[in-house]
């Protein structure tokens, strides 16, 4: 590894499996001191100290749970330089069959857990030694961009991160600190959700794999590369961007 991280503080939500757990292997190869949070304790306490990272119990809906969060990076790291938002739940719910109780349970970690995440970690770097400093890396989805008619929810939570993520890499642009917040779009991207759907649907590994002209699922590995990329000093004058990650997948009309 180059550690393009040497000397970064980070806090990556969803730490315990998937594309969470994969950040957490890279970044701490990558040099960077992390604290990985989830609320899967046995799962996520094993990732961690396999990496070499710390580990505490979050639910990222939670605003006090994010100040615990904030309490602990600052405690153990002194500093904060990287926060990546990327816990998130999926309902598989349609407009005609979500009720409001899922509707807002969703909400509340895809888009308010990211909302809180941004709010908490700016506080953080503000204060970093050395003035203002940071990288938000928010994890938005290919269904931001075509939308998912099978999970309503999740689409409009996804598209809603998007948004988001703009609206704070300009204030934080516009307020004069030195904080970068942008966006990672994963395509079809091996995890345990999909390994569980292939117990009901033999060919899911192919029908993931078809999304891309690439014709292969994404993994944790792209993914993890992507945010050591935005995480970077590589990427100081990218804020409030998408960076896409799948596979070509928007890059080609639906009929070819």
């Amino acid at each position: 590894m180059t550690k393009r991280l040497k000397g970064k503080t980070a806090i990556i939500t969803g730490g315990a499996s998937g594309i969470g757990a994969a950040m957490v292997q890279r970044f701490v190869a990558e040099g960077a001191r992390v604290l990985s949070t989830d609320i899967q304790l046995e799962q996520g306490q094993k990732i961690a100290n396999d990496a070499g990272a710390l580990f505490m119990e979050q639910n990222v809906s939670e605003a006090s749970g994010w100040q615990s969060v904030m309490d602990r990076a600052q405690a153990e790291f002194g500093r904060l330089d990287i926060l990546v938002n990327n816990a998130g739940i999926v309902m598989g719910k349609t407009i005609e069959e979500i009720d409001l109780d899922s509707w807002h349970h969703l909400l509340a970690i895809n888009l308010t857990g990211v909302m809180l995440g941004c709010q908490s970690a700016i506080g953080v770097m503000k204060k970093n030694s050395g003035g203002s400093s940071g990288a938000i890396i928010n994890i938005a989805s290919t269904s931001a961009f075509a939308a998912l008619p099978g999970d309503v929810a999740y689409t409009a939570s996804k598209s809603a991160v998007r948004m988001l993520t703009r609206s704070v890499a300009v204030h934080c642009a516009q307020q004069g600190l030195n904080i970068r917040c942008n966006n990672i779009v994963p395509g079809g991207t091996h995890s345990g959700i999909i390994d569980k759907a292939k117990q009901v649907v033999p060919d899911m590994y192919d029908r993931v794999a078809a999304m891309s002209p690439l014709n292969r699922m994404g993994q944790g590995a792209d993914m993890a590369g992507a945010a050591v990329y935005l995480a970077s000093e590589d990427a100081g004058f990218v804020t409030g961007s998408d960076l896409l990650v799948d596979g070509g997948m928007l890059a080609v009309h639906p009929g070819y």
